[in-house]
């Protein structure tokens, strides 16, 4: 059963969903997207973490059924956006998994409000500034190259960033439906450049430090989009965190290997040690160069 919601913050109105029946025993769990992505876009894990968890899934300010603001995004405003629907649902501590900006907005509410994070999780993101790798030069290229591409090839060329060559290779049906989900998606023109900035101007500094929640980074080996080299520093940073690396996985890793991540993802929030399996096959060095 899915619920569809809405709240307000600061004249923002914000669009969030329910997902399972809510059994009392289920810890919440809220999830986070990226630039552009609304809550669909966490599809290919749903079905599997709705079994496990209460699962309250957001439209970012920008994109789904949530409002598209005027003026620029930080990732402040938008932890100010979480905190009003854990107030909308009376959630006062919750697991808290964030991908790419939404990992931004995720770290910075566990870091300004550490009693609503009970463990968290941060995929395919970086710490923001000044202790970051930059854009990768692939994504760059593409940001560039988009505004003359036509929209069928720059759609090919996104989802060919955002994969890794080993999926584009052996998914090939993975490849047609995230392209349907792009086309699928509306959101007025201005919000990806609203939510880029969000993300390029956040200043993380040393203050991932401060984070009390047990942590989870998780980042695909080959990700184009936020360089696989931002994980470690979210380790090295994090008192009490754990990296894992999936092999051959690019920027959405949870859409290539959704079996594997929402195990791993599941094992974590359980507060199960990852097993001898999840050693071998996703503990992988990342790349120094």
């Amino acid at each position: 059963m899915t619920t569809t919601r809405y709240t307000v913050h600061n004249g923002v109105q914000l669009a969030y969903h329910l997902y399972g029946t809510w059994k009392f025993w289920q810890q919440p769990l809220v999830l986070i997207q990226g630039v552009g992505f609304d809550a669909d876009a966490w599809e290919p894990v749903l079905r599997r973490l709705r079994r496990r968890f209460r699962l309250v899934v957001l439209d970012n300010r920008g994109v789904g059924l949530s409002d598209s603001p005027a003026g620029w995004y930080t990732v402040s405003t938008m932890v100010g956006d979480v905190v009003a629907v854990l107030d909308a649902e009376q959630i006062p501590v919750a697991h808290v998994m964030g991908v790419s900006l939404g990992g931004m907005v995720a770290q910075e509410l566990a870091i300004s409000h550490p009693d609503r994070v009970s463990r968290l999780v941060l995929v395919s993101t970086t710490p923001g500034w000044p202790f970051t790798y930059p854009l990768p030069a692939a994504s760059a290229r593409l940001l560039m190259m988009s505004p003359v591409l036509s929209r069928k090839r720059a759609l090919r060329r996104k989802v060919a960033n955002m994969m890794s060559r080993e999926s584009i290779r052996s998914q090939p049906a993975l490849v047609g439906r995230m392209s349907d989900y792009l086309r699928s998606l509306r959101h007025h023109p201005r919000t990806g450049k609203q939510q880029m900035a969000a993300g390029a101007t956040y200043v993380g500094g040393l203050r991932q430090r401060r984070i009390e929640a047990e942590t989870l980074v998780l980042h695909g080996s080959t990700d184009t989009v936020a360089d696989p080299r931002n994980a470690r520093l979210l380790v090295s940073q994090i008192p009490s965190a754990e990296l894992v690396v999936f092999p051959n996985a690019g920027h959405l890793l949870f859409w290539e290997h959704p079996e594997r991540f929402c195990d791993v993802v599941t094992a974590f929030l359980r507060g199960s040690r990852l097993d001898a399996e999840a050693d071998s096959q996703s503990r992988w060095s990342l790349r120094t160069g």
